[in-house]
């Protein structure tokens, strides 16, 4: 083992005993104390291009407004709503949450509700109220005959609408003139059926496209109708012009998330629908429709010049809007006169800290920051790598960090933690939840408690038993393993109930509380493993997306590759960007003549394109489901031969050239059973019932619903054998030994020493003889 150089003076047999004492602490920790080199090298930054900007710009873009229309939003778009919105008891309210869109001004908005109710409801005593943004715009009397359906228009004013809104529906319900004995009364209920209606009457604005406002109009998270984005397909569609539209495509799905969003690919500007928004990405040469556009930069002999006639940099990108479709359409150039501009402005684009800096609507882009890669196991909204962490280190459906809570009466809603295990995590016995909790005084100390929930099932509770109220109380729960999956949710309730019931008073209610505080710990014991292949895992990106940079993941599209092959790129770079959250998206997309060893060797693949044209053949013929010549399949010792075989194939296996990486096929015998593969990525009933590790996926009616089971045949396949990988990096054999037999460190501790003193006792003997 080497010296540091700062111990030049030890004598030789104090460097010998430091020596071994070093080495022993390399074995129990693995690691290295001092190295040599340690101090970090700075890198020069290059020279940046010196672009001589336009001084003067052509006027900004302007997107006209549409004309004036009428938007219909009915209660069933919410999921919270499905065939009735329900409300029970003597109060209960059910909220509704809706967007105005940025470019939209509310002429006028109105409510339209279909009700029904008890009969058993007195009427005088029980009315519906709505609520916008917190400010009631009327209340209806529970008044209708039994078995009738009541209506009612409400007219909300505009000046209470923002940009994001919550609808309360408020239902006061008793059935006594005098008092409701039994808040749990059955006949206690009014139901807002789910054609009920929000009626926007609108005037779209005209938009001025800047970079400042990005994604904006590109894509707008506060639309209520799908966002449709088209892209201009090239002269040829090259590996660096898949892997940035790939790129950027994965960056609006993780700006989507669960918002629709429609791809498409169109071949020229006439194509475009009005207000479709168009990415326009390459170089001139590529795309000649950019010589029909308005741009910041002029066009000259085929290349981009400054304002000194000089052409642009072929290593600087160029960002610029402009509008086609008669003004209605936004589009987005992202281009440069060479592959490296155009990367690096995509790179820029995809990369949310960089998009701060950028205004007006066009943007050179000398340099954009090469992030580091990201560690496999960092995944946002999941567990955190440590084994200790707090409940301020988990973040809620908003990707926000949950903070503490406090909850009222005796029906108050439960606490929900998002308690989502990474795909490769099993957690093992001994793993803890310390739930650190507070409530308030006059609960019932004999029917009162507080009980943790997962998924759905009680784990543990325990009573509240002073009157008085308490502070900091902690509550320990034993978390079992084997249940915790990447979709598990904690659950917090606190069952309270009054020391006093008072008739018809809800002050006896209301004046009860519980606090669920944000010192609540969690000490987890878990290994990472995994057994792929596994479309399962799928579901959550796994492994494509570890890390959620997509950095160790290749797709790998056909010489020449068709619409339906780019279309299904297109919406399997969507669908990872929704399953994944970054700062940096390195998706890689090859053909095969460009594939480099080191990616097919090191990365999980994604090939795609139909049996006759798929870029690594050798996998549709493998163990398990194969597509074979003259239209054969075969299924272990069976084959067949379909007639038509229009079915889309999705199969996974382990990578022939690492067993450490997975491979998927997305494939069909031709181009029609390709499509189906599009569908089984685009729409989420479909993806969610992927498993085993093949599907076979297959339209049965001509306009396919998928929200009708009917609609699609889903076949799962399970044969290829599983592989049991590990998935961090091993710790050193000794510190596996001792950090689950920790008694034992300090006896062979001493022992060590002692041995270690008799080594360096008998080496001086014979050093002095």
């Amino acid at each position: 083992m080497p010296f540091p150089p700062s111990l030049p003076s030890l004598s030789h047999l104090a460097r010998r005993r430091l020596a071994l004492y070093l080495t022993t602490l390399l074995l129990i920790t693995g690691q290295p104390l001092l190295a040599q080199d340690a101090s970090p090298t700075t890198e020069q930054a290059p020279a940046l291009a010196e672009i001589t900007l336009p001084t003067s710009l052509p006027a900004a873009p302007v997107i006209a407004p549409a004309e004036t229309g009428q938007y219909v939003l009915e209660f069933n778009r919410s999921p919270v709503v499905g065939n009735r919105l329900r409300f029970s008891g003597i109060y209960d309210e059910q909220r509704l949450h809706f967007t105005r869109p940025r470019n939209w001004t509310a002429k006028s908005v109105k409510v339209l509700l279909r009700y029904r109710h008890s009969a058993a409801l007195y009427a005088t005593r029980s009315n519906l109220t709505v609520l916008i943004n917190g400010t009631s715009i009327g209340s209806l009397p529970l008044n209708q005959p039994m078995g009738e359906i009541g209506d009612a228009v409400l007219e909300v004013p505009a000046d209470l609408l923002q940009d994001d809104n919550e609808l309360v529906l408020a239902a006061l319900q008793n059935n006594s003139p005098t008092c409701t004995q039994d808040p749990f009364d059955p006949s206690l209920w009014t139901e807002v059926l789910p054609d009920s209606k929000l009626v926007f009457d609108y005037q779209p604005q005209a938009v001025t496209p800047d970079f400042s406002q990005f994604p904006y109009p590109l894509f707008d998270t506060l639309s209520l109708q799908p966002n449709r984005v088209a892209y201009l397909q090239p002269i040829k569609a090259d590996s660096p012009w898949l892997t940035a539209t790939a790129r950027l495509q994965t960056y609006l799905g993780r700006t989507a998330l669960y918002r629709p969003l429609d791809t498409r690919l169109v071949r020229n500007l006439e194509e475009l629908a009005a207000e479709e928004r168009l990415v326009i990405l390459g170089t001139p040469a590529q795309q000649p429709a950019l010589a029909d556009l308005t741009l910041p930069f002029a066009l000259k002999d085929g290349k981009f010049v400054d304002d000194a006639g000089k052409p642009v940099p072929p290593e600087s990108g160029l960002l610029m809007w402009a509008t086609a479709a008669d003004d209605s359409s936004p589009v987005l150039v992202i281009t440069g006169n060479g592959e490296a501009g155009v990367a690096k402005a995509v790179q820029y684009l995809v990369q949310p800290q960089d998009q701060q800096i950028a205004t007006g609507h066009g943007v050179v882009v000398n340099q954009a920051a090469e992030l580091p890669p990201l560690p496999p196991r960092q995944w946002p909204g999941y567990l955190p790598e440590e084994n200790d962490f707090l409940l301020t280190d988990l973040t809620g459906p908003n990707r926000q960090p949950l903070d503490e809570v406090t909850v009222r009466g005796s029906h108050s809603p439960a606490m929900e933690i998002d308690f989502k295990a990474l795909p490769d995590d099993r957690l093992l016995r001994g793993s803890k939840m310390r739930l650190s909790y507070s409530y308030g005084p006059q609960i019932n100390p004999l029917t009162s408690l507080v009980d943790v929930e997962l998924d759905g099932v009680s784990i543990t509770g325990e009573r509240l038993t002073e009157v008085k109220g308490a502070n900091r109380r902690t509550l320990e729960v034993d978390l079992p393993g084997d249940r915790v999956t990447p979709t598990s949710k904690l659950q917090v309730n606190f069952r309270l109930d009054p020391r006093e019931r008072r008739s018809c008073s809800r002050v006896t209610d209301q004046q009860l509380w519980g606090t669920i505080h944000s010192d609540t710990s969690f000490s987890l014991k878990r290994t990472a493993i995994t057994h792929l292949p596994d479309l399962d895992l799928f579901k959550t990106g796994y492994p494509f997306t570890a890390p959620q940079d997509l950095s160790t993941t290749a797709v790998i599209l056909p010489d020449a590759p068709t619409n339906t092959d780019v279309t299904v790129l297109l919406e399997l770079a969507e669908r990872l960007g929704r399953l994944s959250a970054a700062d940096s998206v390195q998706l890689a997309v090859y053909q095969p003549g460009d594939l480099p060893q080191t990616a097919r060797d090191e990365k999980n693949l994604v090939a795609i394109g139909p049996q006759s044209r798929f870029p690594l053949p050798e996998l549709l013929s493998e163990e398990g489901f194969a597509l074979r010549g003259s239209g054969t399949r075969q299924w272990g010792n069976t084959q067949v031969q379909p007639l038509p075989d229009g079915e889309g194939l999705m199969k996974s296996v382990i990578s022939p050239w690492n067993s450490q990486r997975v491979v998927l096929a997305l494939s069909g015998r031709d181009d029609i059973g390709l499509a189906q593969v599009t569908d089984l990525l685009r729409h989420d009933p479909l993806f969610y019932q992927i498993e085993g590790d093949t599907v076979l996926v297959s339209a049965q009616v001509p306009n396919p619903d998928p929200y009708i089971s009917a609609d699609y045949r889903l076949a799962t396949l399970r044969q290829s054998p599983q592989v049991q990988l590990a998935t961090t990096t091993p710790y050193p054999w000794l510190w596996q030994v001792t950090r689950h037999n920790w008694m034992f460190i300090v006896p062979a501790t001493v022992a060590l020493a002692l041995l270690l003193y008799g080594a360096a006792q008998s080496a001086m003997r014979r050093s002095g003889e």
